[in-house]
């Protein structure tokens, strides 16, 4: 029988977001790829730096530790590099002993096309294209966008996610942005009791929970947070929409309109995802913080 990824978390990562490869980048932009290619064959013995996603990946892959039996958790990585040039970051994750195995390494060519076929919940990039084509596919993913990606005190990973357009559609964001706040706050007190339609992360956040069932809930090593610019009345729609999904978030933040960095920080945010620019910039200073260009908020029309 044919080895699967079949009931495991499934996260595929490009190069640029597990290493810093900002230096490298520049020969490439500033010389063209022959330069690109010598510089990394020349350095393929020295190890990367980390990039801004490699805290988020170190924790991810301790979870199957924990664990008796195969893995539950797989980082695969995609990459826009030759297999040549990508001798340096397969040889960089051996020298972090990073438990990644497998990998696409596409020559140039844009590697979102295997996110189905090796099974992701979740992409992650640096490159806004790729994650764009990620998301049309049906995967959630997100364009990492700040410079903060410290490691935390402890070894329990956080999750925090925007609500509208990321974990729910983007129905409810569309009234607040085409009507304004007094027709939204109406239309979800109206719509209280009507679950809203999953967003782009509502499978990658299943997967989560899914996770967290194989630990006791004091043990678990995954935390979420829901953290919302929404307030009353409008959270009551969001609870029933949770519970008729029959996924649990642990914390739920709803914020009103204040700034979300100061909750981020306080919270201990391993990684937000957020679909509006704004909030991403903001919080991209405290915590390592995902853009998903998905809904009317990213709608250039």
């Amino acid at each position: 029988m044919p080895v699967t990824l079949d009931n495991k978390l499934v996260i595929a990562i490009s190069s640029r977001a597990l290493f810093d490869l900002g230096e490298s980048h520049r020969v490439f932009e500033e010389q063209g790829l022959a330069a690109y290619s010598e510089y990394q064959v020349a350095r393929e013995e020295e190890p990367l730096a980390p990039g801004e996603a490699f805290p988020l990946v170190e924790k991810l892959l301790r979870i199957n530790q924990r664990l008796e039996g195969d893995a539950r958790v797989e980082v695969v990585l995609l990459s826009r590099n030759s297999a040549d040039t990508g001798l340096r970051v397969f040889n960089s994750i051996q020298h972090y002993e990073l438990a990644i195995s497998r990998a696409a390494f596409c020559g140039g060519a844009s590697p979102w096309r295997y996110v189905n076929a090796f099974g992701c919940h979740l992409f992650l990039s640096t490159e806004p294209e790729d994650v764009r084509n990620a998301l049309e596919c049906g995967v959630a993913a997100a364009t990492l966008v700040s410079s903060k990606g410290a490691k935390g005190a402890d070894d329990q990973l956080r999750f925090a996610f925007d609500g509208d357009a990321v974990i729910f559609s983007d129905e409810a964001e569309r009234v607040f942005k085409l009507e304004g706040l007094e027709a939204f706050t109406a239309s979800e007190r109206a719509s209280a009791r009507k679950p809203l339609e999953g967003g782009p992360f509502k499978p990658f956040l299943a997967a989560l929970h899914e996770l967290q069932q194989a630990f006791p809930p004091a043990e678990a090593p995954i935390r979420t947070a829901l953290v919302t610019a929404r307030s009353a009345p409008a959270h009551e729609r969001v609870i029933h929409t949770l519970r008729a999904w029959n996924i649990r978030i642990d914390e739920s933040i709803f914020l009103g309109g204040l700034d979300k960095a100061d909750f981020l920080r306080a919270y201990q945010a391993d990684v937000f995802f957020d679909d509006q620019e704004t909030y991403c910039r903001s919080a991209g200073s405290h915590v390592a913080t995902g853009h998903v260009p998905h809904g009317v908020a990213n709608d250039p029309r």
